[in-house]
């Protein structure tokens, strides 16, 4: 129960990362995913973008851990990959850039991500 717990706090913790670009420009995950949906409906084609597809992909799987029995760790773990991409750079985007906004609403999905990692070795020494 406790994995499960933890990979829909990363679903949800991924939707709260913030971009902010030029002058009055921002906005956060959710609200593009949003755009996104919108705009598959009219031009699938227009989403055809690794930093689209592979986020979106991250949270199919640990959307599908939450229906498992016990949630499998390798699906877990491609599914942080998958969005860690997009936050990773979004977080290095806010350090060069300066932007502390930036920077904090990624700091819950990177931290969240290492003690799901860390929960799942935990598990693996008790087996042992």
């Amino acid at each position: 129960m406790k994995t499960k717990a933890l990979n829909l706090l990363l679903i949800l913790t991924s939707l709260v990362g913030y971009l902010q670009w030029g002058k009055n420009q921002d906005l956060f995950l959710f609200e593009a995913e949003a755009i996104l949906f919108t705009k598959f409906m009219h031009d699938p084609g227009s989403i055809l973008h690794p930093f689209i597809l592979l986020p979106l992909l991250g949270q199919i799987l640990l959307f599908i851990t939450l229906f498992q029995q016990v949630p499998h760790k390798w699906i877990t773990f491609s599914g942080i990959i998958c969005l860690g991409i997009l936050l990773g750079f979004m977080l290095f985007v806010g350090v060069i850039s300066f932007n502390y906004k930036i920077c904090l609403s990624t700091l819950p999905f990177l931290v969240l991500a290492l003690l799901v990692v860390r929960n799942f070795n935990s598990k693996k020494q008790i087996k042992k």
